[in-house]
């Protein structure tokens, strides 16, 4: 079974809410998945994978995050792993596009090996939700119910 880190850094709690229901799905799917602050994450020993997240607040990811992809960077570089942001308010299709991405910390991601970069307005849209797109990462065809807690589940 592959263990997988999901990571964010959130300011209002919406970020740490998408974060767990990408945890969620992926054990719904049959990972072992843990969800934790970025600040709180000492070791990506033992994970094959990490979904990293944070809120984007003028074009910046929150420090917490951007200071884990410099942390753990060969680390990320060794094993999968996908990036998140959690945008503003509102359809993101109304939006300037150049707010919805940080370009130097999505650049650093992009460099380490990211597989994919996903932007969650507040208001998620059946798009892009956290669900569809963790299934989509796993290849899984559903992924329904509550799999354990959202801080950890086998």
């Amino acid at each position: 079974m592959s263990r997988v880190l999901v990571t964010f850094g959130s300011n209002h709690g919406a970020t740490a809410e998408i974060a767990d229901v990408l945890a969620e799905t992926l054990c719904a799917c049959g990972l072992d998945v843990d969800c934790v602050e970025a600040g709180d994450v000492e070791s990506l020993d033992g994970y094959d994978a990490v979904v990293l997240g944070s809120a984007v607040y003028m074009r910046r990811w929150r420090r917490e995050a951007r200071r884990f992809i410099h942390q753990f960077g060969p680390e990320l570089a060794q094993r999968p792993f996908w990036v998140f942001s959690s945008g503003p308010v509102g359809d993101l299709s109304e939006v300037n596009p150049a707010w919805l991405e940080p370009p130097k910390t999505i650049a650093a991601a992009e460099r380490l090996g990211a597989r994919e970069h996903v932007v969650f307005g507040a208001a998620r849209s059946r798009r892009a939700s956290p669900r569809r797109c963790a299934i989509s990462a796993t290849g899984a065809r559903s992924a329904r119910g509550r799999a354990g807690s959202p801080q950890h589940c086998r």
